[in-house]
């Protein structure tokens, strides 16, 4: 392009553009006048996916986070944690399930869950919802916790409890991952689990009723599928141990596990 023949200081000297609101003709059209030549059910249909797209279009996501073989003392077990929610970036349906036990044995502990979730800032959402036990004194419980990220990468995933015998319990989960290569992360986990009162019937005393502390090495093949190696630790505190010997049960358990965590 040839600039010889522009009027620089033309340019230069053109009006500043005006800082008051727009002359009342702007708003004189139709709201939506590409209506009149594409059709209005085709353009409100156009808009709605536009706001889809801008404020979180609704997904599907599962994962497994830890379904693993548990070496131990004794018999050895198994064990699955996975989770998945329905949504978009405010509001999700949220359905958690857990359980562990151990071979040739009736499954120790088996839960499902289902939560309304409501996104309270970037990094965290209230949830509140039903969870029901599946195995030993079957409960119905209410809920109302927390789940996202705390300052330095923790992914935390807090609850309380309240059963419709009446039982007040609460729990928290935290983990953390720290990459060593692009594909290999350590992954330090912990676990506690609260009661407002005993209950007898479930071996759960008042206080911290039980810990869990591990380590888990994992190699993500891709970000999707990720085999992993590790080492679990699992106290029983209080009148829980109490309880667990009671029981015949042995309050400390080492837990050496290989597992999968996937996701899609």
């Amino acid at each position: 392009m040839n600039h010889a023949g522009m009027d620089h200081a033309a340019m230069a000297n053109d009006a500043p553009i005006p800082q008051g609101p727009p002359p009342p003709e702007a708003f004189s059209g139709p709201t939506f006048a590409a209506d009149a030549f594409v059709g209005p059910e085709k353009m409100a249909a156009s808009r709605a996916s536009v706001v889809r797209a801008v404020s979180g279009m609704p997904v599907f996501w599962f994962q497994a986070d830890r379904a693993e073989y548990r070496a131990r003392e004794g018999r050895d077990g198994y064990l699955w944690d996975v989770q998945a929610y329905y949504g978009g970036d405010i509001d999700k349906l949220w359905l958690k399930s857990e359980g562990e036990g151990s071979f040739g044995e009736p499954v120790e502990s088996a839960e499902v869950q289902g939560l309304w979730s409501h996104a309270i800032g970037p990094w965290w959402d209230l949830q509140a919802g039903v969870r029901q036990d599946l195995t030993g004194a079957e409960r119905t419980h209410a809920v109302i916790g927390v789940q996202g990220l705390a300052p330095y990468l923790f992914e935390v995933d807090a609850a309380a409890f309240l059963s419709t015998k009446g039982d007040l319990t609460a729990r928290l989960e935290a983990e953390l991952d720290q990459r060593i290569t692009q594909r290999l992360i350590l992954q330090p986990r912990a676990e506690l689990n609260f009661a407002a009162q005993d209950i007898p019937e479930l071996g759960v005393g008042a206080g911290l009723d039980s810990a869990e502390a591990g380590l888990r090495l994992r190699y993500e093949f891709t970000r999707e599928f990720a085999p992993y190696v590790g080492i679990e630790q699992e106290w029983k505190a209080g009148r829980s141990a109490d309880y667990a010997r009671a029981a015949g049960e042995d309050p400390s358990v080492t837990n050496y596990v290989v597992g999968l965590r996937f996701w899609f």
